[in-house]
């Protein structure tokens, strides 16, 4: 049984493929648009019902905006998949990273979405589902043709895993 620190190391997994770097736009509008209805919502409190606490609220939710904003080239950097011999890897998060294994013969849909921010962009976002709900894995960010090739490379590969090919 290998040691936990080398599981997490992760040391032959070769290189990682990395999203578009015009995902940062994609989560930065996200991030601005949901700071400013927040702060409109605060606003709407302090000037309908007088409460001055809302204007604490406003400069916070101005400040954890301005932080998660200044946060999001290093977030975005951080996401990134292999394609292994039997399984897709994917992670994400700098402080908490998580890792997540999806055996190629698990693999039930592969589905493209599209935002209308990421649309215009070019990009768009590849979704994994499998049997178990909770190991959905979503690979966000990715060039639209990029997102079409791989999944129809999944697909291959998930086809013929399950058929023990």
């Amino acid at each position: 049984m290998p040691d936990a620190a080398d599981r997490l190391d992760l040391p032959d997994v070769g290189e990682w493929k990395r999203v578009s770097p015009r995902y940062v736009v994609v989560e930065t509008v996200g991030t601005i648009v949901f700071g400013l209805v927040l702060a409109a919502a605060a606003a709407a409190v302090w000037l309908l019902l007088d409460v001055q606490w809302a204007l604490y609220v406003i400069g916070a939710v101005v400040l954890i905006t301005g932080a998660t904003v200044a946060f999001e080239p290093r977030r975005v950097r951080a996401i990134g998949y292999q394609l292994r011999r039997d399984d897709l890897l994917f992670r994400r998060g700098i402080m908490f990273t998580r890792f997540v294994s999806v055996p190629y013969g698990r693999m039930q849909l592969v589905d493209i979405t599209r935002g209308p921010i990421a649309r215009w962009l070019g990009l768009a976002d590849l979704k994994f589902v499998t049997a178990a709900a909770s190991s959905g894995v979503l690979i966000p960010g990715l060039p639209e043709a990029d997102a079409e090739s791989l999944r129809d490379r999944l697909v291959e590969l998930a086809e013929s895993r399950r058929a023990g090919l």
